[in-house]
């Protein structure tokens, strides 16, 4: 019996039906087709492959951490400005940064730049047009980025995993083993790879990417207008659920019942969810996918420091200094700033911030220099 519940448990989670699979794919394609949103990058130079790879690679890096709606008008200002990627290889750091600026997580563009640079003098002027090639070449580019590329491009059938993907894989195969985990991350790769259409690898990719972004949503999704609800097992779940009894809110209360079990309380299955996280039943396919808590985010207190000088013109100017190349904020401008103990007292302060004026750039905090300081 037990063997039975796991050999169930594990069908629950994969995609083993071809005949459902295949219905999948028709209906999320035959849904992208009517719904699919005009979408600049989705217009993009279809007789010019180069071109095309990477128009379609500006966007995926733009969408990266972003909503589309903000990336629509600074991807039409980028190819307007930077049209090819011989163009944007001619680019500075710092042009490229004062375009991406408003865009958050700077390091994108600078890569962007620098896999411009790779593909003008390592590359032939040729963007690779494989997902391996993608992922081995270009800084910046990851799994999932390689795989919308070249599956959109080139019609390489493979399949992609971000966070929209994951929430309709999550739903349609109920899993719930925590997201954030490497082994639940590599199942969703194997299930993404799968269920991709062999034939339009490149539109169901982003018919499914679609889906997560405009029905099958974190919050509140319309799962009665989802093309994918008859093969959603997270789905089918609630729908058991409400035919319980009224007073029954989940499975793992009837007791008066006994040929209705959840398999997750029988087996410890990996993809199901923890026995000691049940969910909410009232959040329904929202239960997926499920993260596991976040922890605080550290807190970090710093003393900015504002060192003005007067020039002989009577204007007056701040001293800016630019951060490191790596890290939080790289290579970003801001006015100098020590870092602070989180207990630190308003006295304690100003000792730090006298001492790196005093060490780093020769002021005090009376803005008198102490030395000769040029700009």
């Amino acid at each position: 019996m037990l063997e039975k519940e796991i050999e169930s448990c594990c069908a629950c989670h994969s995609f083993q039906d071809a005949d459902e699979t295949r219905l999948i794919r028709s209906s999320l394609l035959e849904w992208y087709d009517e719904h699919k949103r005009d979408l600049p990058w989705r217009q993009c130079s279809h007789d010019n492959q180069n071109k095309r790879l990477y128009e379609v690679w500006v966007s995926e890096i733009m969408c990266q951490q972003t909503q589309v709606v903000n990336v629509i008008p600074y991807y039409n200002k980028w190819l307007k400005r930077w049209p090819t990627v011989e163009r944007l290889a001619k680019a500075s750091v710092d042009q490229v940064i004062e375009a991406w600026a408003g865009l958050g997580y700077y390091s994108r563009g600078r890569r962007l730049l620098e896999g411009s640079q790779v593909v003008m003098n390592d590359l032939d002027g040729k963007v690779p047009t494989t997902s391996a090639d993608l992922l081995k070449h270009l800084p910046g580019v990851g799994k999932y980025t390689a795989c919308a590329i070249a599956s959109i491009c080139s019609g390489e059938p493979v399949g992609v995993v971000d966070g929209n993907v994951i929430r309709v894989l999550s739903r349609l195969r109920c899993i719930g083993a925590d997201v954030s985990q490497p082994s639940t991350m590599d199942s969703m790769w194997k299930l993404a790879h799968t269920l991709v259409d062999p034939d339009r690898p490149g539109d169901f990719n982003q018919a499914i990417m679609e889906l997560g972004a405009t029905v099958c949503t974190p919050k509140n999704p319309s799962c009665s207008s989802c093309p994918a609800k008859e093969s959603c097992n997270a789905f089918k779940k609630v729908e058991k659920e409400k035919k319980l009894k009224p007073e029954t809110k989940s499975l793992k209360s009837v007791d008066d019942n006994k040929n209705i079990t959840d398999v997750e309380d029988l087996v410890r299955c990996p993809l199901c969810r923890p026995l000691d996280e049940p969910g909410d039943p009232d959040q329904g396919v929202m239960n997926y996918p499920h993260k596991a808590k976040k922890k605080p985010p550290r807190e970090q207190k710093s003393g900015v420091c504002l060192v003005q000088k007067m020039t002989n013109e009577g204007q007056i100017k701040y001293l800016m200094v630019q951060r490191p190349e790596k890290g939080l904020l790289a290579s970003m401008w801001e006015f100098p700033s020590v870092e602070l103990s989180a207990d630190c007292t308003q006295k304690h302060r100003k000792e730090e911030e006298d001492k790196y004026l005093k060490t780093s750039w020769g002021h005090s905090s009376k803005g008198q220099p102490e030395k000769p300081h040029s700009e």
